[in-house]
């Protein structure tokens, strides 16, 4: 059997046979890449199915555009929160942090511990100490400054106790 396409193809000696085998094993080949391709389009559609959860397109994209929102929401308010975080620190470094207290006997006779030798510093050990002498005439209150934990004034023993217990709160 001969066939005109065949020839006016330059393949008319080929056996009509093989040319159908040829397409049979197309067909087929073509028939399994259609049968991966629909599992493929199933496994997609569940997936899309999952990620819309039955929404249409237009409640989908609404949703993401919320989402959106309130991130940047989110990332303003913790802008804001550094900025105040960072003001805290700056004032904090001044405030009062360590705290050194000492109770003593200014004399003998008095007992009870009335006197008291207290420092308050900062951070960065600023700050000063109060010392107050309780005596048999009346209470005496004396201050001195003290610097990075230095003070220019001669300290008395329970001052400077006092100035060290401070100094060992961090």
């Amino acid at each position: 059997m001969e066939s005109q396409i065949l020839n006016s193809l330059g393949l008319g000696n080929m056996d009509i046979g093989l040319v159908l085998i040829v397409f049979a094993v197309l067909i087929f080949i073509l028939l399994v890449t259609c049968v991966v391709l629909s599992i493929e389009h199933s496994k997609l559609l569940k997936r899309y199915e999952r990620f819309s959860g039955g929404r249409d397109a237009h409640a989908l994209e609404h949703e993401i555009g919320a989402v959106f929102k309130e991130n940047k929401e989110l990332r303003e308010q913790t802008d804001r929160n550094r900025k105040d975080i960072r003001i805290l620190y700056r004032n904090m470094e001044s405030a009062v942090q360590r705290v050194g207290l000492v109770k003593y006997d200014a004399f003998e006779q008095m007992g009870g511990k009335l006197s008291f030798a207290l420092a308050m510093l900062d951070e960065k050990n600023n700050g000063f100490i109060i010392n107050s002498v309780r005596g048999t005439d009346g209470c005496y209150t004396y201050s001195k400054d003290v610097k990075g934990g230095m003070c220019d004034l001669q300290l008395g023993a329970e001052e400077d106790q006092a100035l060290k217990e401070a100094m060992k709160i961090k």
